[in-house]
């Protein structure tokens, strides 16, 4: 698979069938496939049909056969409750397997689907690998959602279990897990037979006779068991996204092809061996915890990361140099608002210097756009490539990436770099047809999605056509807008529904965040169309301040009023901007332009089940307040 990306990327677009049969060879299967790519229900496409194969087995016993099970797969890190462990491919191979007959004594097996709601601690890795290997179906719930949330996914998914813990961490406070998993249960109209409940010593929960287990307990009187073969075609895990009609969208991951293309990403896009250490700063809550805390880098054979803490406050803004330095990562990946988080607190990069950062290669950022301030700022303090990237929760990896392990290309601030080979890749108009390079449209992906992207949903077929397939005949909507240049290279503008019409001109909320970011003492931003009675809508700005800026706000507004006005020109008819204390996020970093929106147009909204702290949204509501918002 090496060779220069033009080469690479057209051998996967001109023969995708002979590419992903080639990449698959380097997996284990029980059973080969009878087909590379089953169309014979186009459009809901299927790679590998009649394979037989196992996830845990790739991801844990392959390693241990191959004579490196003494290698590090996990090093915990946990600087909230300042402990760490270390489990070695075998030690990791020992504990999956036994709890892996936790579930299957308690009658769970292939195609039974158990919900995992747990912290950033070792087990959530241990019950994720231990339902892949029996072909038991897991989704993951973010530790501490709220209980309502839970009980609409306990609804869905329908599963026989639910494995937990009594409490999760954060800085200053103890999350109690319990009450919401009793209350979830409650609200539920399925009801899980059992609950196995890890108890942590921060605080002790109650459990329920006849229902909960303790995790230690079931664990000393398991027998360990085998990995069970399953179809390539059999779902790996469900995993839910927030729909917009409330109703959370289970997307659905099968084991063959999410091999396949996971093991594949970590050579070719991040250009990472095994024994190397790799880290992503995410949770296992979400798509990238999934992707790149736990399976990809197993497949790989690489040592991962398990990080119980944030990038500031845990203890300071060097938190993320100490991980780096003390266990040696080579690759690390985490959003962009990780960084602006970090450079807020510590701009001169000051923790930075405290710390021998020799081993590490690269830094990869997802999850928002990379604003160039932010790009800038991280190259010049790391001296490393900073590689923007670019994927869903529904892709399960990168549909635009510069990928390192086959040739790394020039970076252009702003783009995400190229399409990834596999992902035929276009911009189109709402009328349907493509638009002029360099002209701004839908994001979308020629059908067939490549091996790991989601075959459908959970239980809605329909619904999945209906929400990407529907709209443009052939092709994957992204949802996301943005433009190719005449280079290739691609541009995340925004959401679609982020882009904004100014007196008919159509304008990116994204590009007018790049101007705000370049100012010097802002920190982080955000920008969300409001209702203008003139225009229809204008622009609004979000400032955040670096620590220690001290300058009148007014200034500050003023001068960047003046920015977009010199850069983007009096089209943007960008007037105005308030400086707040912090943003509005989902738990995964996210930016809740829309609420935010909705609360300056005086509309009904909301609260996000994924908010990662809901009183900022009092401090969003204050300072709209303060200059004249919602409107009259």
């Amino acid at each position: 698979m090496s060779g220069n990306y033009e080469s690479v990327y057209q051998s996967a677009l001109q023969d995708p069938e002979g590419y992903w049969a080639r990449a698959a060879e380097d997996i284990h299967w029980y059973k080969k496939w009878d087909r590379v790519l089953d169309d014979t229900d186009a459009p809901y496409y299927r790679w590998y049909t009649g394979g037989e194969v196992n996830t845990c087995y790739n991801a844990v016993d392959l390693h241990v056969e191959h004579g490196r099970g003494d290698q590090a797969a996990i090093i915990y890190d946990s600087p909230i409750t300042g402990t760490g462990r270390t489990l070695t491919y075998a030690e990791l191979l020992e504990e999956t397997a036994l709890f892996a007959g936790v579930l299957a004594g308690n009658d769970i097996g292939r195609g039974d689907r158990v919900i995992i709601y747990m912290p950033m601690v070792p087990e959530a890795l241990i019950a994720m690998l231990a339902c892949a290997r029996i072909g038991a179906i897991h989704s993951v719930v973010f530790g501490g959602f709220a209980s309502n949330e839970l009980a609409v996914r306990i609804d869905d998914c329908t599963p026989k279990a639910i494995v937990s813990a009594s409490c999760g961490i954060e800085p200053g406070r103890v999350v109690e897990y319990k009450p919401l998993l009793d209350g979830a249960i409650g609200m539920a109209s399925h009801k899980p037979a059992q609950c196995i409940v890890l108890q942590r010593p921060e605080c002790e929960a109650d459990l329920v006779a006849g229902r909960d287990q303790d995790w230690h307990d079931a664990m000393s009187v398991a027998t360990p068991v085998d990995c069970v073969p399953v179809a390539a075609t059999d779902p790996l895990y469900i995993l839910y996204t927030s729909g917009t009609t409330g109703q959370p969208k289970g997307v659905v991951r099968d084991n063959g092809g999410h091999i396949v293309a996971l093991k594949w990403t970590m050579k070719n896009i991040y250009g990472t061996g095994p024994g190397d250490v790799y880290w992503a700063a995410s949770d296992v809550g979400w798509v990238v915890g999934h992707s790149y805390i736990v399976y990809a880098p197993l497949f790989n054979g690489s040592t991962t990361v398990l990080y119980e803490g944030k990038p500031v406050g845990t203890p300071d803004p060097g938190a993320f140099w100490r991980v780096i330095s003390e266990h040696g990562v080579k690759v690390l990946f985490t959003a962009p608002t990780a960084f602006r988080a970090i450079k807020k607190e510590d701009p001169n990069g000051e923790y930075l210097k405290k710390y021998d950062l020799s081993q590490f290669e690269c830094l990869y950022l997802a999850g928002e756009r990379t604003d160039p301030d932010t790009l800038h700022w991280a190259e010049d303090k790391l001296n490393v490539p900073v590689i923007d990237h670019w994927w869903q929760t529904e892709t399960g990896w990168s549909i635009a990436a510069n990928c390192r392990g086959i040739e790394m290309l020039a970076i252009k601030e702003g783009s995400p770099s190229k399409p990834v080979p596999g992902w035929d890749l276009d911009v189109l108009g709402d009328d349907g047809g493509p638009v002029t390079p360099g002209d701004i449209g839908t994001l979308v992906v020629k059908l067939p999605l490549p091996p790991g992207s989601f075959p459908t949903l959970w239980n809605a077929r329909e619904r999945f056509f209906d929400a990407y397939l529907s709209q443009f005949d052939g092709y994957y909507n992204t949802s996301d807008a943005g433009m190719i240049d005449d280079e290739g290279y691609v541009y995340v503008m925004s959401r679609t529904d982020d882009i904004i019409n100014v007196a008919g001109h159509r304008l990116s909320t994204g590009a007018i965040e790049e101007v705000l970011a370049d100012h010097a003492d802002v920190a982080e931003c955000a920008v969300t169309g409001v209702q203008d009675a003139l225009k229809g809508q204008a622009p609004l700005g979000f400032l955040v301040l670096n620590a220690g800026c001290d300058r009148p706000s007014e200034e500050i507004t003023a001068e960047v009023v003046q920015m977009v006005r010199d850069r983007i020109g009096p089209v943007a008819a960008f007037k105005q901007a308030v400086v707040v204390r912090r943003l509005p996020k989902t738990r995964s970093g996210k930016i809740l332009r829309g609420v935010m929106r909705k609360i300056a147009d005086g509309e009904d909204w909301q609260m996000p089940a994924t908010i990662d702290d809901p009183e900022v949204l009092d401090e969003i509501t204050e300072a709209l307040s303060s200059i004249g918002y919602p409107a009259p």
